[in-house]
Protein backbone atom coordinates (compact mmCIF):
# COMPACT_ATOMS: atom_id res chain seq x y z
CA UNK A 1 0.00 0.00 0.00
CA UNK A 2 1.66 3.44 -0.47
CA UNK A 3 0.56 4.70 2.81
CA UNK A 4 2.61 1.92 4.35
CA UNK A 5 5.43 3.00 2.14
CA UNK A 6 5.22 6.17 2.99
CA UNK A 7 5.25 5.45 6.65
CA UNK A 8 8.35 3.04 6.24
CA UNK A 9 10.29 5.55 4.35
CA UNK A 10 9.64 8.18 6.75
CA UNK A 11 10.53 5.97 9.92
CA UNK A 12 13.99 6.24 8.18
CA UNK A 13 14.24 9.89 8.46
CA UNK A 14 12.82 10.34 11.73
CA UNK A 15 16.21 13.15 12.99
CA UNK A 16 15.49 14.85 9.40
CA UNK A 17 11.56 15.01 9.72
CA UNK A 18 12.01 17.04 12.96
CA UNK A 19 14.27 19.15 11.79
CA UNK A 20 12.27 19.90 8.52
CA UNK A 21 9.39 20.14 10.99
CA UNK A 22 10.80 22.90 12.84
CA UNK A 23 12.17 24.89 9.90
CA UNK A 24 8.37 25.12 8.74
CA UNK A 25 7.27 26.58 12.28
CA UNK A 26 10.20 28.81 12.23
CA UNK A 27 8.75 30.05 8.41
CA UNK A 28 5.54 29.96 9.16
CA UNK A 29 5.53 31.92 12.86
CA UNK A 30 8.50 33.90 11.79
CA UNK A 31 6.74 36.93 9.86
CA UNK A 32 3.79 37.24 12.75
CA UNK A 33 6.59 38.19 15.08
CA UNK A 34 7.95 41.12 12.91
CA UNK A 35 6.04 44.29 12.24
CA UNK A 36 5.90 45.61 8.71
CA UNK A 37 8.84 47.63 9.17
CA UNK A 38 11.16 44.95 9.86
CA UNK A 39 11.56 45.37 13.60
CA UNK A 40 10.88 42.67 16.32
CA UNK A 41 10.70 42.63 19.99
CA UNK A 42 14.48 42.87 21.45
CA UNK A 43 15.81 39.43 22.23
CA UNK A 44 13.82 37.55 20.12
CA UNK A 45 16.85 35.67 18.58
CA UNK A 46 17.17 33.96 21.60
CA UNK A 47 14.02 32.43 21.55
CA UNK A 48 14.54 31.34 18.06
CA UNK A 49 18.10 30.32 18.54
CA UNK A 50 17.09 28.19 21.68
CA UNK A 51 14.28 26.19 19.45
CA UNK A 52 16.77 25.51 16.95
CA UNK A 53 18.86 23.89 19.57
CA UNK A 54 15.40 21.94 21.19
CA UNK A 55 15.16 20.56 17.41
CA UNK A 56 19.12 19.62 17.07
CA UNK A 57 18.88 17.90 20.53
CA UNK A 58 15.44 16.25 19.30
CA UNK A 59 17.14 14.94 16.56
CA UNK A 60 20.00 14.08 18.06
CA UNK A 61 18.18 11.58 20.82
CA UNK A 62 16.32 10.25 17.72
CA UNK A 63 19.60 9.49 16.06
CA UNK A 64 20.96 7.44 19.11
CA UNK A 65 17.48 5.82 19.64
CA UNK A 66 17.33 4.24 15.71
CA UNK A 67 18.94 1.43 15.01
CA UNK A 68 21.76 0.66 12.67
CA UNK A 69 20.50 -2.41 10.90
CA UNK A 70 21.09 -1.82 6.84
CA UNK A 71 17.87 -1.05 4.59
CA UNK A 72 18.12 -0.51 1.37
CA UNK A 73 14.39 -0.46 -0.20
CA UNK A 74 12.79 2.51 -1.32
CA UNK A 75 13.76 6.17 -1.35
CA UNK A 76 16.21 6.19 1.68
CA UNK A 77 18.82 3.87 2.84
CA UNK A 78 19.68 3.18 6.54
CA UNK A 79 22.96 1.99 7.40
CA UNK A 80 26.51 2.78 8.83
CA UNK A 81 27.42 5.62 6.43
CA UNK A 82 23.90 7.58 7.75
CA UNK A 83 24.79 7.08 11.08
CA UNK A 84 28.38 8.16 11.03
CA UNK A 85 27.04 11.38 9.05
CA UNK A 86 24.05 12.34 10.73
CA UNK A 87 26.21 11.95 14.35
CA UNK A 88 28.62 14.18 12.46
CA UNK A 89 26.18 16.88 11.10
CA UNK A 90 23.70 17.44 14.40
CA UNK A 91 27.46 18.31 16.00
CA UNK A 92 28.44 20.81 14.17
CA UNK A 93 24.93 22.06 13.37
CA UNK A 94 25.17 22.98 17.45
CA UNK A 95 27.88 24.56 17.04
CA UNK A 96 26.77 26.80 14.46
CA UNK A 97 23.13 27.28 15.42
CA UNK A 98 25.86 29.00 18.84
CA UNK A 99 27.86 30.51 15.97
CA UNK A 100 24.86 32.29 14.23
CA UNK A 101 23.20 32.80 17.55
CA UNK A 102 23.86 36.47 17.93
CA UNK A 103 25.26 37.21 14.17
CA UNK A 104 21.33 37.76 12.83
CA UNK A 105 19.23 40.37 13.82
CA UNK A 106 15.91 39.28 16.24
CA UNK A 107 13.85 40.17 12.79
CA UNK A 108 15.79 37.85 10.71
CA UNK A 109 16.44 35.13 13.40
CA UNK A 110 13.88 32.41 12.56
CA UNK A 111 14.31 32.30 8.81
CA UNK A 112 18.10 32.26 9.43
CA UNK A 113 17.66 29.38 11.77
CA UNK A 114 15.42 27.89 9.63
CA UNK A 115 17.89 27.94 7.07
CA UNK A 116 20.38 26.70 9.19
CA UNK A 117 18.32 23.53 9.86
CA UNK A 118 16.89 23.02 6.46
CA UNK A 119 20.75 22.59 5.24
CA UNK A 120 21.42 20.06 8.02
CA UNK A 121 18.33 18.26 7.09
CA UNK A 122 20.02 18.27 3.61
CA UNK A 123 23.00 17.04 4.49
CA UNK A 124 21.93 13.31 6.41
CA UNK A 125 19.21 13.28 3.69
CA UNK A 126 22.17 12.86 1.09
CA UNK A 127 23.58 10.50 3.27
CA UNK A 128 20.04 8.40 3.38
CA UNK A 129 19.31 9.16 -0.52
CA UNK A 130 18.90 5.51 -1.81
CA UNK A 131 17.94 7.27 -5.40
CA UNK A 132 19.40 9.44 -7.75
CA UNK A 133 16.47 11.99 -7.94
CA UNK A 134 15.84 11.42 -3.95
CA UNK A 135 20.09 12.47 -3.94
CA UNK A 136 19.78 15.29 -6.27
CA UNK A 137 16.69 17.05 -3.78
CA UNK A 138 18.85 16.19 -0.81
CA UNK A 139 21.68 18.04 -2.07
CA UNK A 140 19.33 21.08 -3.47
CA UNK A 141 17.40 21.40 -0.22
CA UNK A 142 21.42 22.33 0.91
CA UNK A 143 22.43 24.58 -1.93
CA UNK A 144 19.01 26.55 -1.63
CA UNK A 145 18.54 27.47 2.25
CA UNK A 146 22.20 28.60 1.60
CA UNK A 147 21.54 31.47 -0.69
CA UNK A 148 19.17 32.82 1.63
CA UNK A 149 21.44 32.44 4.62
CA UNK A 150 24.15 33.82 3.08
CA UNK A 151 22.08 37.29 2.90
CA UNK A 152 20.47 37.63 6.04
CA UNK A 153 23.00 38.40 8.56
CA UNK A 154 23.59 41.86 6.50
CA UNK A 155 22.61 43.58 3.15
CA UNK A 156 25.72 45.37 2.38
CA UNK A 157 27.21 45.56 -1.01
CA UNK A 158 29.43 43.00 -0.02
CA UNK A 159 27.26 40.47 0.86
CA UNK A 160 24.95 40.83 -2.03
CA UNK A 161 27.62 40.28 -3.95
CA UNK A 162 29.06 37.24 -1.85
CA UNK A 163 25.51 36.00 -2.20
CA UNK A 164 24.61 36.87 -6.50
CA UNK A 165 27.92 34.59 -6.84
CA UNK A 166 27.48 31.74 -4.73
CA UNK A 167 23.70 31.66 -6.43
CA UNK A 168 25.07 31.82 -10.11
CA UNK A 169 27.86 29.39 -9.41
CA UNK A 170 25.63 27.19 -7.63
CA UNK A 171 23.21 26.90 -10.55
CA UNK A 172 26.05 25.62 -12.59
CA UNK A 173 27.48 23.02 -10.99
CA UNK A 174 23.72 21.92 -10.38
CA UNK A 175 23.51 21.67 -13.95
CA UNK A 176 26.45 19.86 -14.17
CA UNK A 177 25.07 17.00 -11.81
CA UNK A 178 21.98 16.63 -13.09
CA UNK A 179 23.12 16.03 -16.90
CA UNK A 180 25.92 13.30 -15.39
CA UNK A 181 22.98 11.63 -13.53
CA UNK A 182 20.89 11.28 -16.86
CA UNK A 183 23.83 9.93 -18.74
CA UNK A 184 24.24 7.46 -15.60
CA UNK A 185 20.55 6.69 -15.87
CA UNK A 186 20.79 6.37 -19.54
CA UNK A 187 23.58 3.69 -19.21
CA UNK A 188 22.52 1.89 -16.38
CA UNK A 189 18.65 2.12 -16.97
CA UNK A 190 17.65 2.98 -13.47
CA UNK A 191 17.81 6.11 -10.93
CA UNK A 192 17.92 3.38 -8.00
CA UNK A 193 21.23 3.63 -5.97
CA UNK A 194 20.89 -0.54 -4.80
CA UNK A 195 20.29 -1.51 -8.15
CA UNK A 196 23.28 1.01 -9.57
CA UNK A 197 25.15 -0.98 -7.09
CA UNK A 198 23.89 -4.59 -7.87
CA UNK A 199 25.04 -3.68 -11.55
CA UNK A 200 28.57 -2.95 -10.53
CA UNK A 201 28.73 -5.48 -7.88
CA UNK A 202 28.12 -8.18 -11.14
CA UNK A 203 30.40 -6.68 -13.07
CA UNK A 204 27.42 -5.49 -15.70
CA UNK A 205 27.94 -2.16 -15.83
CA UNK A 206 30.25 -0.77 -18.50
CA UNK A 207 32.65 1.45 -16.30
CA UNK A 208 34.72 1.83 -19.04
CA UNK A 209 32.46 2.78 -21.84
CA UNK A 210 33.08 6.40 -23.15
CA UNK A 211 29.39 7.47 -21.95
CA UNK A 212 29.97 6.32 -18.32
CA UNK A 213 33.23 8.08 -18.35
CA UNK A 214 31.51 10.99 -19.16
CA UNK A 215 28.60 10.77 -16.31
CA UNK A 216 31.46 10.39 -14.05
CA UNK A 217 33.55 13.37 -15.04
CA UNK A 218 29.97 15.32 -15.15
CA UNK A 219 29.54 14.15 -11.56
CA UNK A 220 32.60 15.03 -10.25
CA UNK A 221 32.84 18.29 -11.61
CA UNK A 222 28.93 19.29 -10.53
CA UNK A 223 29.83 17.88 -6.39
CA UNK A 224 33.50 19.50 -7.09
CA UNK A 225 31.96 23.33 -6.09
CA UNK A 226 30.70 22.36 -2.93
CA UNK A 227 33.83 20.67 -1.87
CA UNK A 228 35.64 23.94 -3.32
CA UNK A 229 37.96 21.62 -5.70
CA UNK A 230 40.17 23.05 -8.41
CA UNK A 231 39.25 24.49 -10.75
CA UNK A 232 35.57 25.04 -9.27
CA UNK A 233 36.75 26.85 -6.32
CA UNK A 234 37.07 30.19 -7.91
CA UNK A 235 34.22 32.00 -5.95
CA UNK A 236 34.86 31.00 -2.31
CA UNK A 237 37.76 33.47 -1.65
CA UNK A 238 35.00 36.30 -2.94
CA UNK A 239 31.95 34.77 -1.39
CA UNK A 240 33.97 33.98 2.55
CA UNK A 241 35.49 37.49 2.33
CA UNK A 242 31.79 39.24 1.71
CA UNK A 243 29.72 36.88 4.41
CA UNK A 244 29.70 36.67 8.41
CA UNK A 245 31.97 34.48 10.34
CA UNK A 246 29.18 31.98 11.24
CA UNK A 247 28.23 32.29 7.41
CA UNK A 248 32.05 30.94 6.15
CA UNK A 249 32.35 28.45 9.07
CA UNK A 250 28.77 27.07 7.50
CA UNK A 251 30.47 27.28 3.97
CA UNK A 252 33.51 25.66 4.84
CA UNK A 253 32.28 22.63 6.83
CA UNK A 254 28.25 21.99 5.27
CA UNK A 255 29.40 21.66 1.05
CA UNK A 256 32.36 19.59 2.16
CA UNK A 257 29.88 17.41 4.01
CA UNK A 258 27.53 16.88 1.44
CA UNK A 259 30.19 16.64 -1.39
CA UNK A 260 32.27 14.21 -0.03
CA UNK A 261 29.52 11.79 0.98
CA UNK A 262 27.83 12.38 -2.11
CA UNK A 263 30.97 11.02 -3.71
CA UNK A 264 31.81 8.33 -1.37
CA UNK A 265 27.89 6.92 -2.08
CA UNK A 266 28.34 7.13 -5.86
CA UNK A 267 31.94 6.58 -6.62
CA UNK A 268 32.93 3.02 -5.58
CA UNK A 269 29.52 2.09 -8.26
CA UNK A 270 30.08 4.02 -11.16
CA UNK A 271 34.10 4.09 -10.93
CA UNK A 272 35.57 1.67 -8.67
CA UNK A 273 36.68 -1.66 -9.15
CA UNK A 274 34.61 -3.66 -5.61
CA UNK A 275 36.51 -6.43 -4.66
CA UNK A 276 34.78 -8.08 -1.40
CA UNK A 277 34.37 -5.03 0.95
CA UNK A 278 36.77 -3.04 -0.25
CA UNK A 279 37.40 -0.30 -3.60
CA UNK A 280 39.50 1.25 -5.56
CA UNK A 281 39.10 3.80 -8.43
CA UNK A 282 39.57 2.68 -12.27
CA UNK A 283 42.28 4.13 -13.94
CA UNK A 284 40.84 7.49 -15.60
CA UNK A 285 39.06 7.71 -12.79
CA UNK A 286 42.20 7.67 -10.04
CA UNK A 287 43.99 9.84 -12.62
CA UNK A 288 41.02 12.29 -12.44
CA UNK A 289 40.96 12.69 -8.69
CA UNK A 290 44.54 12.61 -8.39
CA UNK A 291 45.13 15.59 -10.86
CA UNK A 292 42.34 17.53 -8.80
CA UNK A 293 43.53 16.55 -5.33
CA UNK A 294 46.92 17.74 -6.37
CA UNK A 295 45.86 20.73 -8.04
CA UNK A 296 43.33 21.53 -5.17
CA UNK A 297 46.50 21.23 -2.30
CA UNK A 298 48.85 23.53 -4.16
CA UNK A 299 45.91 25.77 -5.73
CA UNK A 300 45.15 26.56 -2.26
CA UNK A 301 48.12 26.50 -0.22
CA UNK A 302 50.02 28.61 -2.69
CA UNK A 303 47.41 31.70 -2.88
CA UNK A 304 46.53 31.38 0.84
CA UNK A 305 50.15 32.27 1.23
CA UNK A 306 49.14 36.00 0.16
CA UNK A 307 46.59 36.92 1.58
CA UNK A 308 45.82 39.50 4.28
CA UNK A 309 42.02 39.27 4.90
CA UNK A 310 41.66 36.14 7.38
CA UNK A 311 38.36 34.97 5.43
CA UNK A 312 39.93 35.21 2.02
CA UNK A 313 42.97 33.35 3.64
CA UNK A 314 40.58 30.50 5.40
CA UNK A 315 38.91 30.23 2.11
CA UNK A 316 41.80 29.12 0.35
CA UNK A 317 42.95 26.62 3.08
CA UNK A 318 39.33 25.21 2.78
CA UNK A 319 40.32 24.45 -0.87
CA UNK A 320 43.44 22.79 0.15
CA UNK A 321 41.81 20.93 2.55
CA UNK A 322 39.61 19.64 -0.09
CA UNK A 323 42.37 18.64 -1.63
CA UNK A 324 44.03 16.47 0.94
CA UNK A 325 40.79 14.32 1.58
CA UNK A 326 40.86 14.16 -2.78
CA UNK A 327 43.95 12.20 -1.98
CA UNK A 328 41.77 9.63 0.45
CA UNK A 329 39.24 9.41 -2.61
CA UNK A 330 41.48 8.98 -4.86
CA UNK A 331 42.95 5.51 -3.56
CA UNK A 332 39.43 4.33 -2.37
CA UNK A 333 39.61 1.43 0.15
CA UNK A 334 42.39 -0.68 -0.71
CA UNK A 335 42.85 -3.31 2.30
CA UNK A 336 45.80 -1.82 4.14
CA UNK A 337 45.96 -0.41 7.57
CA UNK A 338 44.21 2.77 6.69
CA UNK A 339 41.77 2.77 3.98
CA UNK A 340 41.11 6.24 2.20
CA UNK A 341 37.44 6.08 2.43
CA UNK A 342 37.67 6.19 6.62
CA UNK A 343 40.29 8.63 6.65
CA UNK A 344 37.89 10.83 4.83
CA UNK A 345 35.51 10.54 7.18
CA UNK A 346 37.58 10.85 10.07
CA UNK A 347 39.18 13.92 8.32
CA UNK A 348 35.80 15.51 8.22
CA UNK A 349 34.75 15.27 11.93
CA UNK A 350 38.35 16.69 12.98
CA UNK A 351 38.40 19.40 9.89
CA UNK A 352 34.73 20.48 11.40
CA UNK A 353 35.59 21.41 14.88
CA UNK A 354 39.28 23.12 13.93
CA UNK A 355 37.21 25.17 11.31
CA UNK A 356 34.01 26.27 13.07
CA UNK A 357 36.78 26.62 16.27
CA UNK A 358 38.54 29.34 14.24
CA UNK A 359 35.58 31.41 13.00
CA UNK A 360 33.86 31.42 16.08
CA UNK A 361 36.72 33.09 17.99
CA UNK A 362 37.70 35.73 14.72
CA UNK A 363 34.09 36.62 15.59
CA UNK A 364 33.96 36.44 19.97
CA UNK A 365 37.69 38.24 20.04
CA UNK A 366 36.08 41.10 18.09
CA UNK A 367 35.12 44.36 20.09
CA UNK A 368 31.93 45.49 19.86
CA UNK A 369 30.63 43.53 17.54
CA UNK A 370 33.04 43.80 14.97
CA UNK A 371 35.01 40.48 13.80
CA UNK A 372 39.01 40.01 13.34
CA UNK A 373 38.98 40.83 9.88
CA UNK A 374 42.67 40.85 8.80
CA UNK A 375 45.35 39.54 10.01
CA UNK A 376 46.43 43.18 11.50
CA UNK A 377 43.67 42.71 14.11
CA UNK A 378 44.86 39.58 15.62
CA UNK A 379 48.17 41.83 16.76
CA UNK A 380 48.69 41.75 20.65
CA UNK A 381 45.08 39.41 20.86
CA UNK A 382 47.46 37.54 23.35
CA UNK A 383 47.63 40.43 25.61
CA UNK A 384 43.97 42.10 24.90
CA UNK A 385 42.13 38.33 24.85
CA UNK A 386 44.51 35.38 26.36
CA UNK A 387 41.96 32.80 26.54
CA UNK A 388 40.69 33.39 23.07
CA UNK A 389 44.25 33.41 21.58
CA UNK A 390 44.74 30.37 22.85
CA UNK A 391 42.09 28.41 21.77
CA UNK A 392 42.32 30.12 18.29
CA UNK A 393 45.94 28.98 18.81
CA UNK A 394 45.44 25.25 19.05
CA UNK A 395 42.73 25.56 16.11
CA UNK A 396 45.16 27.01 14.19
CA UNK A 397 47.91 24.02 15.12
CA UNK A 398 44.86 21.59 14.48
CA UNK A 399 44.46 23.07 11.03
CA UNK A 400 48.27 22.82 10.20
CA UNK A 401 48.36 19.39 11.47
CA UNK A 402 50.95 19.70 14.18
CA UNK A 403 50.16 17.68 18.08
CA UNK A 404 48.17 16.78 20.27
CA UNK A 405 45.28 17.94 17.73
CA UNK A 406 42.85 15.83 15.86
CA UNK A 407 44.26 17.68 12.50
CA UNK A 408 47.46 15.69 13.16
CA UNK A 409 45.73 12.57 13.08
CA UNK A 410 43.32 13.61 10.29
CA UNK A 411 46.53 14.19 7.96
CA UNK A 412 48.35 11.25 9.14
CA UNK A 413 45.72 8.73 8.69
CA UNK A 414 45.47 10.21 4.83
CA UNK A 415 48.85 10.22 4.33
CA UNK A 416 49.21 6.47 5.77
CA UNK A 417 46.25 5.86 3.53
CA UNK A 418 48.02 7.18 0.51
CA UNK A 419 51.57 6.04 0.90
CA UNK A 420 50.05 1.85 1.72
CA UNK A 421 48.16 1.49 -1.63
CA UNK A 422 49.43 -0.10 -4.20
CA UNK A 423 50.99 1.48 -7.30
CA UNK A 424 52.93 4.66 -7.95
CA UNK A 425 49.86 7.20 -8.03
CA UNK A 426 49.19 6.68 -4.27
CA UNK A 427 53.01 7.27 -3.05
CA UNK A 428 53.05 10.38 -4.97
CA UNK A 429 50.04 12.07 -3.27
CA UNK A 430 51.26 10.92 -0.10
CA UNK A 431 54.47 12.52 -0.84
CA UNK A 432 52.87 15.70 -1.96
CA UNK A 433 50.48 16.10 0.63
CA UNK A 434 53.39 15.94 2.97
CA UNK A 435 54.75 19.23 1.31
CA UNK A 436 51.87 20.77 1.44
CA UNK A 437 51.00 20.35 4.76
CA UNK A 438 54.63 22.00 5.27
CA UNK A 439 53.37 25.08 3.03
CA UNK A 440 50.01 25.64 5.04
CA UNK A 441 52.90 25.53 8.37
CA UNK A 442 53.46 28.92 7.19
CA UNK A 443 50.73 30.81 6.89
CA UNK A 444 49.02 29.35 9.89
CA UNK A 445 51.86 30.09 11.87
CA UNK A 446 52.30 33.32 10.90
CA UNK A 447 48.88 33.89 12.10
CA UNK A 448 49.87 32.58 16.05
CA UNK A 449 53.02 34.80 15.49
CA UNK A 450 50.82 37.94 15.16
CA UNK A 451 49.27 36.82 18.10
CA UNK A 452 51.61 36.41 20.36
CA UNK A 453 54.92 38.10 19.35
CA UNK A 454 53.71 41.78 17.54
CA UNK A 455 52.32 44.67 19.70
CA UNK A 456 48.77 45.80 20.29
CA UNK A 457 46.74 48.07 17.69
CA UNK A 458 43.78 48.66 19.77
CA UNK A 459 42.22 48.00 23.11
CA UNK A 460 40.17 45.33 24.25
CA UNK A 461 36.50 46.31 24.50
CA UNK A 462 33.31 44.33 25.55
CA UNK A 463 32.68 41.22 23.08
CA UNK A 464 29.17 40.60 22.33
CA UNK A 465 29.24 36.84 21.04
CA UNK A 466 29.14 34.73 24.36
CA UNK A 467 27.03 31.88 22.24
CA UNK A 468 30.27 32.14 19.96
CA UNK A 469 32.79 32.26 22.50
CA UNK A 470 30.73 28.66 24.09
CA UNK A 471 31.38 27.23 20.58
CA UNK A 472 34.86 27.96 19.90
CA UNK A 473 35.93 26.61 23.26
CA UNK A 474 33.86 23.57 22.60
CA UNK A 475 34.97 22.65 19.29
CA UNK A 476 38.97 23.39 20.82
CA UNK A 477 38.66 21.24 23.98
CA UNK A 478 37.06 18.83 21.32
CA UNK A 479 39.96 19.09 18.83
CA UNK A 480 42.23 17.93 21.62
CA UNK A 481 40.31 15.05 23.03
CA UNK A 482 39.62 13.89 19.36
CA UNK A 483 43.46 13.42 19.69
CA UNK A 484 43.69 11.52 23.13
CA UNK A 485 41.04 9.41 22.24
CA UNK A 486 40.17 8.74 18.93
CA UNK A 487 39.39 5.31 18.49
CA UNK A 488 36.08 5.43 18.79
CA UNK A 489 35.67 8.34 15.78
CA UNK A 490 37.73 6.15 13.82
CA UNK A 491 36.20 2.69 14.58
CA UNK A 492 32.90 4.40 13.62
CA UNK A 493 34.35 5.46 10.60
CA UNK A 494 35.77 1.94 9.26
CA UNK A 495 31.75 0.80 10.06
CA UNK A 496 30.61 3.52 8.09
CA UNK A 497 32.23 2.74 5.03
CA UNK A 498 32.81 -1.28 5.19
CA UNK A 499 30.25 -1.53 2.71
CA UNK A 500 31.73 0.85 0.33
Amino acid sequence: MPIEQITQAASLVVPEVILLGTMCVMFLAGPFLVTDAGTAAPGLRHRWGALSLIALASAWFAWQSAGTEPVTGGPFRSDDLLWFVRGLTLTAGVALALLLWNQIDDGHAAEAHACLLAILAGVNLTAAANDLVMLFLALELVSIPTYVLLYLPRRDAAMREATLKYFLLSIFSSALLLYGMSWLFGVTGTTNLSGIARLSAARELPIEAGPMQLAVALIVAGLAFRITAVPFHFYAPDVFQGVTSSAAAMLSVLPKFVGFVALLRLMPDIAGVTASDAWIPTQNAQQLLAAMAVLTMFGGNLLALRQRHLHRLLAYSSVAHAGYMLVGLAVGSERTAVAGSSAILFYLGAYALMTIGVFAFLGAAGTNGRTLATIDDLKGLSRRRPVAALCLAVCLFSLTGLPPTAGFLGKLNLFLAAWSSTGAVGQVLAGLLAVNAAIAAWYYLRLIGVMYFEPSESQAGPSTEPTAWLAGAACTLATLALFVAPQWVWDAALRATSSL
